[in-house]
Order: C-alpha cells, then structure tokens, then sequence
C-alpha cells in the first residue's frame, strides 16, 4: 500500500511539474524593421517586462528585419496564430479593420501632441477593440513619425511636382486614394523592395519618415526630402487572439499593462532616433525642401470624400479633431 501510495504521489509530481512546463510560452513577434529600430526595441523592453512579471514563464522573441515576411504577409500569419505578435503600421490594416483607415487619413492629426492624446484616450481603445472580430487583439499605438516624399531625379518643390511621378505607396487602397489626390502614380509594394526600386528607376519616389528613409538607406539612392509632413499615420502592435485565448486572465493582464508600458519607452527613443536619422541624412548631402502645405491639404478633400462616408466614420474623424 506504502509503494502504491508512493508512486501515486510521485506521479502526481510528475504531473505537476508537466503542467507547470506545458504553461512556459515563447511568444514570436514580427517586425520589417532592423535590430535597433525604436519598434523592435520597444517590444523588446515589453518582452523584459513579461518575463519579470512572470518569472520567465512567458517569453517574448522579436523577429525583426522582415524575417517572417513583409507586413501584408505577416498579418495573415498572425490572424492564423502562425506568429503570435505583430508590430505594423496602421495602413495595411485598411482593408481588414476599417477604422484604422480614419487614423490614415492625411493631414488628420494636428501634430505629434494631438495623434498622442487621440490613441491613449478612449477613441484610441475603440479603435484597437474593433480588432477583435477579425483574429486580433489590439495591445498598443507607437510613433510613426511625419511622413514626407523623397525622390531620386526631379525634386518635389510644390504639389503640381508629383503630377506624373511613380511613388511607392503602402499596399493600401486609402494610400493609393492620396498619391492619386496628390497627381502622382502609385506603385504597391512591400518596403523591402523600395531600395531597388529606386535604384533602378522602377519608382521615382517613396515616402516615410526620417527614421524609415535613414535606417533603410534610401537616402543614398533618392537624395531629395520634402517636408509635406502628411500623415502621422501610427503604428499598431497586436497579438494573435487564437495566441492570446491560450493565455490565463492573469497573463492577458500581464501583456496588456506591459505592452501600454512599452509605448512609453518607444515614444522616448522615438524622438532620439528621429533627431538621429535627420542628423545622418543631412550629413550624407540629402536636400531638405519645404513647402507650402495648404495646397496639398487641399488636394486631400476628395480622399476623406471616399473614405469617410458613412455617420460612424465621419462621427470618428469629428471626435479625433475635436480632441484639444
């Protein structure tokens, strides 16, 4: 009986110690940007936290520099629960999740002040709730920065400048509106071919902010930078919810307080990285322009009057600008 009981409770040991195991997690997260990037160091910092806060149990492995694909491919994957988090810009989610387009429109947010206020306050959360439905759960917004043009050959001076122009654009019908808007031709595609492309002259301009012209060393290849400042687009992080409903209650705290926490972190590189990449690229001789901006936020009238259509969106987009 002594040896029945023995090996009963040494099973159940055993059992235990499985179970214990069976909960350790390594959570893959996708990013298109390189080892540095304010984006990878900020899941980074939130895989820190996770662990802390979890005794190593939960683990998060950032796979940056497109390692699992561009951003398109990668959010399927995620959806599917083939890779578990996702760190991507807020326009290819236009087609899946329409309220992000709102945060895409052009020349929406004030400045960086506004677009903050916006995504931390409550038509934030409502917009990362609406994630839900469609195989994700919405964790946090990062800094995207202003998105201004570069090109290779002809400079952009004034709006009439992209009349013509082939411009790389996002793989996203509300970014393919404004280059149209604009009077440029838009050319999709993932950003990892923007490098050749305006290399050999496949595009004659693309458009990011400063740390995705300098990090990407487009600045060697298209050495014109103007200023439009047009979208303060931000970035959106996510977590598989086929990942996520694996997780406790207690762990989906755990990842949603650290993920907030993160944001914060990401934002105070952000801004050393985008003073950083500005330094740089003036240095390598890239040709800074401004320009008057009203013509060009003028230009943007048709693109709201095809994506904000029906009353929740124009409700949302009223809600963002009355926002002080």
């Amino acid at each position: 009986m002594k040896t029945a009981a023995m090996l009963s409770f040494a099973m159940g040991l055993t059992l235990g110690a499985g179970a214990l195991f069976a909960q350790e997690v390594t959570l893959r997260s996708a990013d298109i940007h390189p080892d540095g990037y304010p984006t990878v160091e900020a899941v980074k910092y939130m895989g820190e936290l996770v662990s802390q806060r979890t005794n190593g149990r939960i683990k998060i492995e950032v796979m940056n520099n497109a390692a699992l694909g561009s951003e398109k491919d990668t959010i399927e994957q995620t959806r599917f629960g083939v890779i578990d988090m996702n760190r991507v810009n807020s326009a290819p989610f236009n087609n899946l999740v329409p309220e992000t387009v709102v945060f895409g429109l052009p020349f929406l947010f004030r400045d960086v002040d506004h677009m903050h206020k916006v995504v931390d306050g409550p038509i934030g959360d409502e917009v990362l709730a609406a994630f839900e439905p469609h195989g994700l759960i919405g964790l946090a917004f990062y800094d995207s920065g202003a998105r201004s043009f570069y090109t290779t050959k002809k400079p952009i001076e004034k709006l009439a400048d992209l009349k013509g122009m082939k411009i790389r654009v996002q793989q996203s019908d509300l970014w393919i509106a404004m280059m149209e808007a604009f009077g440029a031709n838009p050319t999709p595609m993932p950003f990892g071919e923007v490098y050749s492309s305006l290399e050999t002259g496949v595009v004659d301009g693309a458009e990011n902010n400063w740390p995705s012209y300098e990090s990407s060393r487009h600045f060697e290849v298209a050495k014109n930078y103007t200023l439009t400042d047009h979208s303060l687009t931000p970035e959106i992080l996510v977590i598989s919810k086929m990942s996520w409903d694996k997780l406790s209650p207690d762990d989906q705290k755990v990842i949603r307080a650290a993920a907030k926490e993160s944001v914060g972190k990401m934002r105070e590189l952000w801004q050393a990285r985008e003073k950083a990449s500005e330094e740089k690229v003036k240095a390598a001789g890239v040709k800074i322009i401004k320009v008057n901006k009203e013509e060009f936020v003028t230009a943007m009238q048709p693109v709201y009057e095809r994506f904000v259509t029906d009353p929740k969106m124009k409700d949302l987009v009223e809600r963002v600008r009355a926002v002080k």
